[in-house]
């Protein structure tokens, strides 16, 4: 064999033994997460961000104009760069209710009571009929679209994962699916960080998640003393790749997959 002939042989031998070395490392992608995040207070919603794109891979957040860290509130401007770069690499939105209404109980009629967190009538128990339930939720869509110039996939969340079929109806009546977690999938960001430390809750995500669940957890609690993430977000991520989990996003379908 000429030199000229046996360099690129070689080269071409080592080029095929690093491809195949980077393929065993990563393990086979036979299951599927869906990981998502709800606004809270947003004081590690840079952190979120950055952990996924350095772990490649995208997540579904649920918007509410809730008050954050900063004294602002989630769906204002200030936060346009945000929603902005978060859109633009590819992850998914559902609404999360605008002024993150809780569901108190079924009413009269068809329509039901809630309470809204923040907003003109914030702690006050308010009788919603259907089309009012629907511009709660629609107003989301609406305002995503004002930051980002696109709009929610049509998804959402109750706050809390309160619910009733009531309530439920009136979300698809107006086009919006309701999406809950899994219960190996509440991340128990929002739990008390000295009954439930940090590593607690990264062993029991690390071990209990089973394909197909959702998982749930917030961009910033005000009442967890020791944030729960980075600590465990990019840990969990890297110990679900070695169990074999693509990411999807919601609504779920095949093509809504990251390794």
């Amino acid at each position: 064999m000429k030199p000229r002939s046996m360099i690129q042989f070689t080269a071409a031998l080592m080029l095929g033994c690093f491809s195949l070395c980077v393929n065993a490392q990563a393990p086979a992608c036979n299951k599927t997460v869906y990981m998502t995040f709800d606004t809270g207070n947003m004081s590690v919603a840079q952190k979120v961000a950055e952990i996924l794109k350095r772990q490649n891979i995208k997540a579904t957040f649920f918007l509410a104009n809730e008050k954050t860290f900063r004294g602002d509130y989630a769906l204002e401007d200030s936060w346009r760069p945000y929603w902005e770069e978060l859109a633009k690499e590819g992850h998914h939105f559902g609404s999360h209710t605008y002024d993150h209404t809780y569901f108190v109980k079924d009413g009269p009629k068809g329509e039901v009571f809630e309470k809204p967190q923040f907003g003109p009538k914030a702690g006050m128990t308010v009788l919603y009929n259907e089309a009012a339930m629907c511009k709660e939720i629609r107003r989301v869509d609406q305002r995503f679209v004002e930051l980002t110039n696109q709009p929610l996939q049509k998804i959402w969340r109750a706050p809390g994962g309160k619910t009733s079929p009531t309530l439920i109806r009136m979300g698809e009546m107006c086009g919006y699916q309701h999406i809950a977690w899994a219960p190996a999938g509440f991340l128990g960001d929002e739990l008390n960080s000295d009954k439930y430390p940090n590593q607690v809750l990264l062993e029991k995500a690390s071990t209990a998640i089973q394909d197909g669940d959702i998982t749930m957890a917030h961009l910033g609690i005000w009442s967890r003393k020791d944030p729960w993430a980075p600590a465990v977000l990019e840990q969990l991520i890297v110990n679900l790749k070695q169990r074999g989990f693509c990411f999807g996003l919601l609504p779920k379908s095949s093509g809504n997959q990251s390794k």
